[in-house]
């Protein structure tokens, strides 16, 4: 999949990349299986196609996975692994254009869903959500370059896709490369967005576009940290 944002200019989007999830581990005779962890950082399988999910919420009664919203429709069904065998859960709400983000509410109990990101062998946990500010550093964690730093440069930020216009996004010099989409900011212990779009690279440097994580989890009353 290939999108195109433009600011005054026309911008490369960030193609998406493949991490696949280790499937859950065999029940044995003797004890019940383990359940897996799937964290923010990891790639969910369509038959569409694939994407990351950025950070895990909970409303207290169910999780849910936030991706971005162009990833698919409301009912798109979600695997572990790219032959589409092992179903972790189906998108419940998916908006784009106007904002860039979507829920999967989760249904696999084989698995866990920590508000943590992976991030190769590290694992960063997410005790809350903030609002970006101009200024601060962030760091943005993706498949095809892991993890890269920088600083935010504007908040409420619009671009446009062939598809619509996105508003309310952020803007960092975080570089990032096809593959990168969807993957989660943060500062410190804070989840600030999700990637939706960007030029350059990480050889010469570029700009990044963030859906803002506060407002998806007011608007449907989830929340990270648990």
């Amino acid at each position: 999949m290939r999108l195109r944002s433009a600011v005054s200019q026309l911008l490369c989007a960030v193609l998406l990349g493949a991490l696949a999830l280790v499937a859950a581990p065999a029940a044995s005779a003797t004890a019940a299986p383990a359940q897996t962890p799937l964290r923010g950082g990891t790639m969910l399988f369509s038959p569409s196609g694939r994407c990351m999910v950025a950070f895990n919420a909970t409303n207290g009664t169910r999780y849910y996975g936030i991706m971005a919203g162009h990833c698919g429709a409301v009912g798109t069904r979600w695997y572990a692994d790219p032959r589409l065998t092992v179903p972790v859960g189906v998108t419940d709400t998916a908006v784009f254009p106007g904002q860039d983000y979507a829920l999967v509410r989760f249904t696999n109990p084989d698995y866990t869903y920590p508000s943590e990101i992976a991030a190769g062998v590290q694992v960063i946990r997410v005790n809350r959500a903030a609002n970006p500010v101009v200024g601060q550093s962030a760091c943005r964690v993706g498949p095809t370059t892991g993890t890269h730093c920088g600083t935010v440069q504007g908040v409420n930020v619009t671009i446009t896709y062939p598809q619509g216009t996105v508003s309310g996004l952020f803007r960092t010099t975080i570089c990032a490369e096809p593959g990168d989409s969807g993957g989660s900011a943060f500062g410190g212990d804070a989840g600030l967005g999700l990637l939706v779009g960007g030029s350059g690279n990480c050889t010469s440097g570029g700009t990044t576009y963030y859906q803002p994580l506060v407002p998806v989890l007011s608007a449907h009353g989830l929340r990270v940290g648990y």
